[in-house]
């Protein structure tokens, strides 16, 4: 019993210690553990708000193309635009698609920088304008004057209530307002 109590006197303040140095050891790790992942988490922060600074110009740029891309596309701009003189409505209308599809396809990489929303409503305000033009062109004589072909437009855009790019327009304009 002498022996189990002098084993007690040595290995009860021994595992005492231990066990005061397994806190201490373990506090220092956490409280290295939270500094590193503190300063892990501000290198984020400061990598987030520089990758913002370089790419918000890139991003208003691109609503800036696809604005005019819808700008440019809207019946009332493309006919000022687009003298149909001395050309027939079947030779316009193709002028009329081929400038909706250039226009098109030259911004398409701007999709990148745009929400999926904004660019599913400006593909459908690109379509909505064909068809508004394949439409107009289809009640008319294919030899007829292409200024027949802008008078119809206009004529079913107003009759129709038709603006194919005004609800894409006004999407894209808040979305990019949203990024200040």
């Amino acid at each position: 019993m002498d022996a189990l109590i002098e084993i007690l006197k040595i290995t009860l303040p021994a595992g005492l210690v231990l066990y005061a140095m397994f806190l201490v050891v373990r506090s220092f790790t956490n409280k290295e553990l939270k500094e590193k992942y503190a300063v892990i988490k501000a290198q984020e922060q400061e990598r987030l708000i520089e990758n913002k600074k370089e790419s918000l110009p890139i991003r208003l740029q691109a609503y800036e193309r696809i604005i005019l891309l819808l700008e440019r596309i809207s019946p009332g701009n493309m006919l000022r635009r687009l003298n149909p003189a001395e050309v027939v409505v079947g030779a316009f209308q193709q002028v009329l698609l081929l400038e909706i599809n250039n226009e098109f396809n030259h911004n398409l990489s701007q999709q990148l920088y745009m929400s999926d929303e904004a660019w599913n409503l400006t593909r459908q305000a690109v379509q909505e304008s064909i068809l508004l033009i394949n439409n107009s062109a289809a009640s008319l004589e294919e030899d007829a004057p292409g200024i027949e072909l802008s008078k119809k437009i206009l004529e079913n855009a107003r009759e129709h209530d038709i603006n194919p790019t005004f609800g894409a327009l006004s999407y894209i304009k808040e979305e990019a307002r949203n990024l200040f």
